[in-house]
């Protein structure tokens, strides 16, 4: 609908100080995040700004080339709704459907997710947040790889260190889940990998588990 032809003078225009830095702040998080649908994104984000809540918002511009031929999730992604929802253990599907629709992805990836994890209608997030991560990663090994840089705090490109009790919770799941990887051999890789973990202060890294998961993991 245009805009009316009701024509307004200066004394009668009242811009509120903080609407600039609003408006500079919005351009800047919608060109990081690049959203397929501007207006429903747009949504999500003065509704999670209004509420003081974590914004739908990537922390930077993905360019790699397969970020830039889908739509659908990604790591930048995955780590949004992390912000988002890790504070909660458990949340219903539909909290989770409508930051999903937020951040614009596809809601049958969303559905497959649900599918593959056999959820009910309460989810455990670090659950959900491990097949993201497996869908990703398209393997144990690069799912918990993907897992480690999105939840580390160390700067990007560190060595991605994250607690043993973490880690250990997400493989656990993602190999029961995968149903061929014997229970002797899962107790096994957590008791090697709780050595190397002690030499670092209780936490892990990438280079401390592809070589302990080997090829049976890929």
């Amino acid at each position: 609908m245009p805009p009316p032809d009701t024509m307004y003078c200066a004394q009668q225009i009242n811009i509120p100080p903080e609407l600039p830095d609003i408006l500079k702040q919005f351009t800047k998080a919608a060109i990081r995040t690049q959203p397929d649908d501007v207006l429903k994104w747009s949504a999500a984000y003065f509704t999670a700004l209004s509420n003081n809540e974590p914004l739908p918002v990537k922390a930077r511009l993905e360019i790699s080339p397969a970020t830039k031929q889908t739509s659908g999730l990604t790591p930048a992604l995955l780590k949004v709704l992390h912000q988002q929802l890790f504070t909660q253990k458990s949340l219903n599907k539909a909290e989770l459907q409508m930051k999903w629709r937020g951040l614009c992805l596809p809601l049958d990836q969303l559905e497959a997710l649900f599918s593959l994890g056999n959820f009910s209608d309460v989810i455990d997030w670090m659950q959900f947040f491990a097949l993201g991560c497996s869908l990703l990663g398209g393997s144990i090994v690069s799912a918990l790889k993907c897992a480690c840089e999105i939840l580390t705090d160390e700067p990007e490109g560190s060595s991605a260190h994250i607690p043993l009790d973490v880690f250990v919770s997400l493989y656990t799941y993602l190999a029961r889940l995968d149903g061929d990887i014997p229970q002797d051999q899962i107790d096994s890789f957590i008791q090697n990998l709780q050595e190397a973990a002690a030499r670092s202060g209780g936490r892990v890294q990438p280079s401390d588990f592809t070589g302990l998961l080997g090829e049976n993991a890929e």
